[in-house]
């Protein structure tokens, strides 16, 4: 049987959907993160980051997607997760990249008290062999299989005393890190519009 993680069915899926991001009020910030996707003969592929542990960052030493707040330099959310992609990684979606859409943005209300709506950008990887130059931002580049996700076959259940928070809380394993939080929540919404529409 065919993925549903097929680069044109996403594509599709995201033009289609119906989407019911949050109205940005007074007081809140808006941020972008790149969804970026890569096929591979073992499976589709996405590309995360272990961002480094970094006072005042309230996802500091967490798996992520890169991205940050829209800055007023930025035309829109697309422009803001590929500038942020290149400062954070060094990779340039606008020359590698192929911009398939959006999902819903999620409203975060993390730790450090501020609110925040995130918005995924969706983008497709189409040029091989592209070096990636982290910055200080980020302590190390993860490739997750997105077929193992999806199958529930990289789902784990892991404990994160270092961000003191008790109990154990449900993830994708990605080597030996763990995608969790808000973005095992973005993943999740990805998945979810595949199946939706895609089934």
């Amino acid at each position: 049987m065919r993925s549903s993680l097929q680069i044109e069915t996403i594509e599709s899926c995201l033009a289609n959907q119906r989407q019911a991001t949050p109205k940005i009020v007074p007081g809140q910030r808006e941020a972008a993160v790149a969804l970026v996707l890569q096929p591979q003969v073992s499976g589709l592929r996405a590309l995360f980051i272990l961002r480094a542990k970094k006072e005042g960052d309230p996802w500091s030493g967490q798996m992520a997607l890169p991205g940050g707040h829209r800055e007023a330099i930025d035309a829109d959310l697309v422009e803001t997760a590929r500038r942020e992609t290149q400062e954070e990684i060094g990779l340039d979606l606008n020359q590698a990249g192929r911009y398939l859409g959006a999902l819903t943005g999620i409203r975060a209300n993390p730790r450090a008290g501020f609110d925040l709506v995130v918005t995924p950008q969706v983008f497709a990887l189409e040029v091989e062999g592209v070096p990636l130059r982290p910055n200080e931002e980020v302590a190390e580049v993860l490739w997750g299989n997105l077929d193992e996700m999806i199958s529930g076959r990289a789902l784990t259940d892991a404990r994160f005393p270092e961000f003191q928070r008790e109990g154990t809380f449900p993830g994708y394993q990605v080597g030996e890190q763990v995608v969790w939080g808000l973005t095992f929540r973005m993943m999740n919404d990805f998945f979810d519009l595949i199946r939706i529409n895609a089934g």
